[in-house]
């Protein structure tokens, strides 16, 4: 028979029994994690994902992009990063627009926020990704409100709060130019709002709900899952009956779904250019990818070392490539934690974790198993999931450091301090990183160096497969010397002899042969990511 144990201690209670060295760990994992997501922020490869950020920061268009500039004429690499730049002549409204053009997927309100940092604070790529850091430091706040919302347990909040500190894919996240450290926050916000107006009854908290879900919509669409997660849980602890509360939840999503009708309107304009846009997430991949991948990617939200060595290819520790055998051991704790966390608590407490992680997650799992895809295996979309998979082990966590029997809670420190230490070791590895697992455009740094070596060098290359936002990745890598030629497949370009080096850049096959017919080609970076162009002898 499932039993529970409800949490009827006051909070005062539950404070005077928090170990003191509980409490000294926090103060250490807080600063450790503050400093983590702003140590080295330039480092990292300003991938094509981010770079089309900056794109939509100028203000102007992909087609207004490369129109003017993939002509065929040589140009400077400081071309390129005029349109990942805010310009006098354009603003919010011109952000707003690329966004709605190219992107409507993609909603605005981050766009808008970073078009303004980055007027304020320059257009530096550390500048622009510590609105990110910044912004993520607001989840600390917000899970822990939402963890006394929703256990009554402030050692539970602040045991969220240590795995929140150190988890790598928060960390990895926090220090991106893109919208994701704002989505966990709003969603972290909306659940803790959610629940108190469940818990007070009061019409303010409703409306302000309503707020919170229009601002989670504007900050990324799948937003509209957690929403309904929501309202799958609220009519669940209600018991299928249309209550006072019910009501109330129904009116304030509508509110929040009418406030972003505009945009839903935008997205429908435009979905031709959506499907094109994200066709890429709809190659299907097997079920044992994908399962592969779900699994990689939930022990990646507690530690990721084992990642390292294709970006640390000199640093030869077997020991840390035996990490990832830690894997099926951080799957079968998040297991566990979901099994405890049913077992001892109140429907209202694990109802609300099971929907917030099963519905989100199963919403893009099945599509990818039933019609093929690979939304599911991108750990950015299954955000709110891991949400609830950390406030889980949260629970357990904390609950059984405080366990009646000795060897129980000793046996739990041990396990605590193994998670926490993982998810340093992860942290202080992949800072020290140029790119890592979460990133695209893995090969620019090295293509960069290539290049940067010769005297008087020319990089060739076209608009096929995602070329467009690795040139404009790999133009803040390259030196002010550097030149480029850039054309529209089918055309090739004419090539001038002036220069000491030519190199192709990531041609698709069609071009490759096209300039072959002049052109002797010798790759020199791995998977034709980079070759070198001589003339053929005649």
């Amino acid at each position: 028979m499932k039993t529970y144990t409800s949490p009827v201690n006051t909070l005062q209670n539950l404070k005077n029994i928090i170990p003191p060295w509980f409490r000294f760990l926090i103060i250490v994992l807080l600063v450790l994690g503050i400093y983590f997501r702003f140590v080295n922020l330039e480092k990292k490869v300003y991938w094509h994902d981010e770079a089309h950020t900056s794109l939509r920061i100028s203000g102007y268009t992909k087609t207004e992009f490369v129109q003017q500039v993939f002509n065929g004429q040589v140009i400077n690499v400081d071309t390129i990063q005029n349109y990942q730049r805010p310009h006098p002549e354009t603003g919010v409204i011109s952000t707003i627009n690329s966004l709605a053009v190219d992107e409507a997927q993609h909603t605005p309100l981050y766009y808008v926020i970073v078009r303004l940092w980055v007027q304020l604070f320059g257009n530096s790529v550390a500048a622009a990704r510590s609105l990110s850091a910044i912004i993520s430091l607001l989840a600390f706040p917000c899970i822990y409100w939402l963890c006394l919302e929703l256990f009554e347990s402030p050692i539970t909040a602040w045991m969220s709060i240590a795995l929140l500190a150190v988890s790598p894919l928060h960390v990895l996240y926090a220090q991106e130019a893109r919208q994701f450290s704002l989505w966990i926050v709003t969603i972290l916000l909306e659940s803790a709002v959610l629940l108190r107006a469940i818990r007070l009854r009061k019409k303010r908290l409703w409306g302000i709900y309503g707020v919170t879900v229009a601002l989670g919509l504007y900050t990324f669409l799948f937003s509209g899952l957690v929403a309904i997660a929501h309202g799958i849980y609220v009519i669940a602890i209600e018991r299928l009956r249309f209550t006072k509360t019910v009501k109330a939840y129904l009116s304030a999503t509508s509110l929040g779904f009418l406030a972003f009708a505009p945009w839903i309107v935008t997205i429908i304009n435009n979905l031709s250019q959506v499907d094109r846009t994200t066709s890429s997430a709809q190659t299907r991949q097997s079920i044992s990818s994908l399962v592969s991948n779900w699994v990689t990617n939930i022990g990646g939200l507690f530690a990721d070392f084992w990642r390292y060595e294709p970006f640390f290819p000199d640093f030869n520790l077997p020991i840390l490539r035996w990490g990832r055998f830690l894997v099926p051991l951080l799957l079968f704790l998040v297991i566990y934690a979901f099994l405890f966390l049913y077992r001892r608590t109140a429907p209202r407490v694990w109802l609300f974790v099971f929907t917030l992680s099963g519905f989100t997650a199963l919403a893009l799992i099945l599509p990818d198993v039933i019609m093929g895809g690979q939304l599911s295996t991108r750990a950015r979309y299954v955000m709110p999931c891991y949400v609830g998979i950390q406030l889980a082990v949260a629970y357990l966590l904390a609950t059984q450091i405080i366990a009646a029997k000795l060897i129980v809670h000793k046996f739990w420190q041990l396990i605590i301090v193994i998670v926490i230490s993982i998810g340093l070791l992860s942290c202080a590895i992949s800072s020290q990183a140029e790119t890592w697992w979460s990133k695209g455009s893995h090969a620019n740094p090295e293509v960069a160096r290539i290049i940067n070596k010769t005297n008087n060098p020319l990089v060739i290359s076209s608009n096929s497969s995602l070329n467009i936002g690795d040139l404009m990745s790999l133009s803040h890598l390259l030196n002010k010397n550097v030149k480029l030629q850039l054309v529209i497949e089918p055309k090739t370009p004419n090539i001038p002899n002036n220069f000491s080096h030519v190199f192709l850049f990531n041609p698709s096959q069609k071009f490759k042969s096209k300039i072959e017919e002049k052109y002797n080609l010798t790759m020199i970076y791995k998977r034709g990511r980079l070759w070198k162009l001589e003339q053929k002898n005649n």
